[in-house]
């Protein structure tokens, strides 16, 4: 198997593929000031499997397109649209985040959690913001340092992992030059990487690698995840997510 289809199966039987909580998402949504809109168009870029996007379907008023490049997360998203009875208030569309196929100011709300670094925060903002009506909100979570002095050892590892990491001031400002009015901001919490995303990836180990067969490159890919849990451990007062909520101008 390639890497790419090696982290899939690692990932796809999680709620989340990154950092983040039901409890962190509802605190974005009440951010966004949606809460009484009625008849909302709402897309999820980079869903995953989708624990954030039955947030929500069930939290707001509307339709929910979640956007993904693997098919195998959106095979998960819709087995569990399914099961909570949301299948007809989510559509799920295979498709990458640098093509996106919508129509200019086609929705209320643009949702991303942990996915716009795949972009980079600026190029992902630049490009998204075209899908977005005027006065539509924008809500992305993305990596963030919180102080401005760091180890070496940190900043040459996130160098690597996340080169376009920057502190929270530099990422408000880039979305304020991007035509954005912020409306607020918070940084993930510690449960939502160790409880929500680390804890559950580790219990899902063994099962991994028996369906992979404990091969070298299975055991290598757990290993480089068990080394990103330490680097947290050790390192988690300079950096986080840090979750943004903001306007189009």
């Amino acid at each position: 198997m390639t890497e790419f289809s090696l982290l899939i199966d690692l990932h796809r039987h999680q709620q989340r593929q990154g950092p983040g909580s039901l409890e962190e998402t509802r605190k974005a949504i009440g951010l966004t000031g949606l809460n009484q809109r009625k008849a909302l168009n709402i897309v999820d870029i980079g869903c995953g499997t989708g624990g954030q996007t039955l947030t929500l379907a069930q939290s707001l008023d509307g339709h929910i397109t979640a956007v993904d490049l693997f098919p195998e997360f959106l095979e998960e998203l819709d087995a569990r649209a399914g099961k909570a009875g949301l299948t007809n208030r989510i559509s799920s569309l295979q498709a990458s985040m640098e093509k996106l196929p919508f129509k200019k100011e086609a929705f209320d709300l643009i949702w991303s959690e942990g996915a716009i670094y795949l972009m980079g925060f600026e190029e992902g903002l630049k490009d998204w913001s075209r899908f977005l009506k005027p006065g539509g909100i924008l809500a992305v979570s993305d990596s963030a340092w919180l102080t401005e002095k760091r180890p070496a050892e940190l900043e040459e590892y996130w160098s690597k992992e996340c080169p376009g990491i920057d502190t929270l001031d530099a990422k408000k400002r880039v979305l304020i030059q991007q035509g954005f009015a912020p409306l607020g901001h918070f940084i993930l919490s510690e449960a939502s990487w160790i409880d929500h995303y680390y804890k559950p990836l580790q219990e899902n180990y063994n099962a991994f690698l028996d369906r992979q067969g404990h091969n070298q490159a299975v055991r290598e890919l757990v290993e480089l995840d068990k080394q990103e849990y330490e680097m947290f451990l050790k390192y988690k007062k300079y950096y986080s997510y840090g979750f943004f909520v903001s306007k189009k101008l």
